[in-house]
């Protein structure tokens, strides 16, 4: 069964960085593309980015050049870098990957933006 489980979150002031990580597990990560979501309170969850299993990316409008995703397949580990954080990239973080025709979603990770 796949798992995923995110951290790195935290509290920055605007302008500043946070490194999101992914735990797969379950099954080999090389076999699944992965997305990050986000919500803030109050709105709907949105795509934040996605990588494939080929390593291709896709970004938000609203990120703007600021984050990249990566992925580690020897680690079974995928990573959002974001850079030049703005208060409203405030909210939770998720990661998720298709499974068996449905989706599976990690627990999420905070972050809030102050400043």
């Amino acid at each position: 069964q796949v798992q995923l489980m995110e951290s790195g979150g935290g509290s920055v002031q605007a302008g500043g960085s946070l490194r999101l990580s992914c735990q797969f597990s379950g099954i080999p990560l090389r076999l699944n593309g992965m997305r990050w979501y986000r919500q803030a309170p109050g709105r709907k969850r949105e795509m934040v980015a996605a990588i494939t299993t080929g390593g291709s990316s896709d970004y938000a409008d609203f990120v703007e050049g600021r984050f990249t995703v990566s992925r580690d397949n020897a680690k079974d580990m995928v990573y959002l870098q974001m850079n030049n954080l703005k208060f409203e990239d405030g909210g939770v973080y998720y990661c998720a990957t298709g499974y068996k025709g449905g989706w599976i979603w990690g627990q999420g990770t905070q972050v809030t933006v102050s400043g």
